[in-house]
């Protein structure tokens, strides 16, 4: 299964094969169990623990530990093999994941996780087919990481699920100017052609503004939004200095000229959008209180217990552990058997019911829309709506 990433928008639709069926993915799913083998098992996570989206590598890996302990009722085994976890820093730097990743694999690594930047997701996917290990993308969004090989997977959502939510809000947008102001990066341009695709398609007219993603100066960018007058701005934003994005947008007037749709980031920048937050229609595809089961509940309390939260990028660490432990107890040491095994699982995750696409690997996923609510001196998100995955499906990946 060679595969390339192909938008179109009427193509959204489920066509999942349901190769096999799942419990919540805790250890006691049933199936036969692969090839056990003997001594720990070797997950390497390869991750921002540095750099600009450390804050969202820290999420990741914080419940990555929470979800491990959920999907292996607390002994961190699976058949009696410990699940040995090696951490590694990429900075968000593509070569240092390589660098990593090999490092990882020639110790006989067998499954890789992790990949909080999208331009590292890619770069490792190859990788992974290469050398025939499984390889489970943690929160990178760009959707080329869907279909890349047999041995890619994705734990978290992807680029073209959150344009089809912000779509869900927008109404009949024909005819109408939409700018995207997105970061010069793999993670931006991602955002530019799934815009282009989801709502171009509609008959929208749609143009890019795109900032260099180490960015400080913010004026030049915000004066060419309103220029070009747009009936709709969609804001692809990621990183430490989102927040200097944001006042500059404000101080200018952008959200006083235009409508503006954009993902709700990370807690600590709910408050950044102050009195315009109210004029701001989010999409999310998580934040604290977006669903309620028990994967979310372990989610919560297990967080809390390390005196951590819930927040943007917890469900992607815990489902990607919930994966681990899949692939693991049908597979035990054969990439083969564990991508057989995720092929086609539906389960329970923290945000509900997920299934992973056997065709192309794509994460079938509810997604969300938000308001902010003023709660003192903070903003609290408010759930709006629940979006049916087969509502945001991404297109099938065609084969090469």
């Amino acid at each position: 299964m060679s595969n390339s990433w192909k938008l179109a928008l009427a193509s959204i639709a489920v066509t999942a094969t349901v190769a096999a069926c799942g419990t919540p993915g805790g250890a006691g799913d049933s199936g036969a169990s692969g090839d056990a083998g003997e001594g720990p098992v070797k997950v390497g996570l390869v991750y921002s623990k540095s750099g600009p989206l450390a804050t969202y590598g820290a999420q990741y890996k914080a419940a990555f530990d929470v979800g491990l302990d959920y999907a292996t009722d607390g002994t961190g085994e699976v058949d009696g093999r410990t699940i040995e976890i090696t951490e590694k820093d990429d900075a968000g730097d593509p070569a240092k994941a390589v660098a990593a990743a090999t490092d990882l694999i020639g110790q006989d690594t067998k499954i890789l996780a992790g990949s909080t930047a999208s331009g590292v997701a890619l770069q490792v996917a190859p990788l992974a087919q290469d050398n025939k290990v499984l390889f489970i993308s943690g929160p990178a969004a760009v959707d080329g990481i869907t279909g890349a090989n047999d041995y890619t997977f994705r734990s978290g959502r992807q680029t073209y699920q959150d344009v089809a939510t912000a779509g869900t809000m927008l109404g009949d947008v024909k005819g109408k100017k939409v700018t995207v102001l997105a970061q010069d990066s793999a993670f931006g341009k991602a955002n530019v052609d799934a815009v282009k695709a989801v709502l171009g398609d509609k008959g929208a007219t749609v143009t890019a503004i795109e900032a260099p993603a180490a960015a400080k100066d913010f004026t030049p960018f915000a004066t060419k939004i309103k220029s070009g007058s747009p009936d709709l701005l969609f804001v692809a934003w990621a990183g430490d200095n989102a927040t200097s994005m944001w006042s500059t947008l404000s101080q200018q007037g952008v959200f006083d000229e235009t409508k503006v749709v954009t993902g709700l980031d990370i807690k600590p920048t709910h408050k950044l959008f102050g009195e315009a937050s109210t004029k701001i229609d989010f999409l999310s595809h998580f934040f604290a209180g977006a669903a309620d089961n028990p994967a979310y509940t372990a989610l919560e309390d297990g967080l809390k217990k390390k005196g951590d939260e819930v927040d943007l990028f917890s469900n992607d660490g815990f489902v990607a552990a919930q994966m681990v432990v899949r692939a693991v107890k049908e597979g035990g040491n054969d990439p083969d058997k564990m991508v057989s095994a995720l092929e086609g699982w539906t389960f329970e995750g923290p945000k509900g019911d997920m299934e992973i696409r056997a065709e192309d690997h794509a994460m079938l996923q509810p997604m969300f829309t938000v308001s902010l609510k003023k709660d003192g001196t903070n903003y609290v998100p408010v759930l709006g709506k629940t979006i049916d995955a087969a509502e945001v499906a991404p297109p099938l990946a065609e084969s090469k």
